[in-house]
């Protein structure tokens, strides 16, 4: 079958992690399907790739809907960022609880005695997110016909050069979608041009506004090219006039401003941080501990939901006492949650900024059996074992990636009682899981998948190890 060939009438049949729908040629082979597909449609599409056991194609047109496609209110987007915002919510939470079973059958009998919970859902769905990442940019397309030189939104899923305009974030609340709104008019009105990552030359790129769900508390970050030749301290204070005189006023939940000088050319959000007005940072409350949020500190995106995720893993935990290891930690809040509960933890993370924000963060709740670690978790494991150290309980929350490979069986070395693994991706958490079950030595207690992130196809994942009596 050659590529861009047209298949009709095809049917999605389910979605798998990351998103990709899954059908069925007629000559037996798996096609996966990109371009937002939804099971029970009908489909036309181009083959992109022919492989022997499967191909990839992406949608042209849709022939019929999908029963579990709902009707949008108008004003509603659907962005790269929210693609199954069309699927019921509740087929949204079958679809993923499904796929975490689906990666999980790699372990084959090792799943036998486990419990499998149902699927925490997400306390809100709509405008949960404290965190909202905006970017500027320009189109110009003289085969399409378009020569746009500001544009507002989102990035157009798999086209770094391509913004797609944003009138309404449907994952952002109505506050942070009117001061949205409000510096949109603003930078297009500026007399600054948009950033060109082709050229690297203009002034606006990001926009990012964090907001805390408890307080309300809001943080922007305006992220700018400073190196652009127009720009000079005349500029920087219309910022500055236009932050203090019309935002604030507008919007008093505003309590901190900062302005990134971001000279590089990768598309994200960096560069030295600059405060414009307001505090040093906002602060989040979960499960009555309380945490600051920097410009670039790292932090649930769903303040709700990872009170449902941490309130899992507190009730997972079974043991006391003794020492726990908190591994690829990020700032420590789940160290710092269970806190209580040990002796001792030690919360360990590659990235030094996490660990120095999880450092303040404990001595602001007045938890002193914390203590922060620096450095890839590997390391720190061998030299925890060479010490002749014990762990009683091990939490695991590693990347999308996994751990390192020489890791869980370090980890085993322990001999705890207990380890918890904390996912964000089923693929990786069942490689790992496959290592560690695979001597005898544990077995698989629980499994739980817990939605943060509503009209999205990622997915969490809390599972439960139990040290196997000898």
């Amino acid at each position: 079958m050659k590529k861009d060939t047209v298949l009709q009438n095809v049917r999605i049949d389910k979605l798998v992690f990351g998103g990709k729908g899954l059908a069925e040629h007629e000559d037996g082979r798996k096609i996966m399907v990109s371009g937002g597909a939804i099971p029970g449609q009908t489909v036309n599409l181009r083959v992109l790739k022919s492989k022997k056991n499967y191909l990839e194609a992406q949608i042209l047109n849709v022939v019929s809907k999908s029963p579990f496609e709902e009707e949008l209110p108008p004003h509603f987007q659907v962005y790269g960022g929210c693609k199954w915002l069309p699927i019921a919510y509740e087929k949204q939470l079958e679809i993923k609880e499904d796929q975490v079973k689906d990666a999980l059958r790699v372990l084959r009998d090792r799943t036998a005695s486990a419990t499998f919970h149902p699927i925490v859902a997400s306390p809100e769905t709509l405008g949960y997110r404290n965190k909202v990442e905006f970017s500027w940019g320009k189109y110009i397309s003289a085969k399409e016909g378009v020569h746009d030189e500001f544009r507002f939104g989102f990035h157009k899923q798999g086209e770094f050069d391509r913004i797609v305009d944003c009138d309404y974030c449907v994952l952002a609340d109505e506050r942070i979608n009117a001061i949205f709104r409000a510096v949109r008019d603003y930078s297009k009105d500026s007399g600054l041009p948009t950033y060109d990552p082709k050229t690297q030359e203009g002034f606006w790129r990001h926009f990012v506004v964090r907001k805390s769900k408890k307080t309300g508390a809001t943080m922007l970050v305006f992220s700018a090219n400073t190196d652009f030749p127009a720009y000079s301290r005349k500029e920087e204070g219309e910022l500055l006039v236009f932050v203090r005189q019309f935002l604030v006023p507008e919007f008093p939940e505003i309590e901190s401003v900062y302005l990134l000088q971001n000279v590089g050319k990768a598309d994200i959000v960096t560069g030295q941080a600059v405060k414009l007005h307001g505090s040093d940072t906002i602060v989040e409350t979960l499960l009555g501990f309380e945490f600051e949020i920097h410009p670039k500190s790292f932090f649930q995106t769903n303040s709700l939901g990872a009170e449902k995720l941490y309130e899992t893993v507190l009730s997972l935990m079974r043991s006391k006492g003794g020492t726990l290891l908190d591994l690829y930690a990020g700032t420590g809040t789940i160290g710092i949650l269970l806190s209580g509960r040990f002796d001792s933890v030690h919360s360990v993370e590659l990235v030094p900024e996490a660990s120095a924000d999880g450092a303040r963060n404990a001595a602001r709740n007045g938890v002193t059996n914390v203590e922060f670690f620096s450095g890839k978790t590997e390391e720190f494991v061998t030299r925890f074992l060479n010490e002749k150290k014990r762990a009683n309980a091990i939490v695991i929350d590693p990347p999308r990636d996994g751990m390192h490979p020489s890791a869980p069986k370090a980890i085993l070395e322990f001999k705890a009682d207990e380890i918890l693994y904390v996912s964000c991706n089923p693929a990786t958490l069942a490689r790992d899981l496959q290592t560690m079950l695979e001597t005898g030595e544990y077995r698989l207690a629980d499994v739980v998948p817990v939605d943060m992130f509503p009209h999205t196809h990622h997915i969490e994942t809390v599972v439960r190890l139990e040290r196997v009596s000898e």
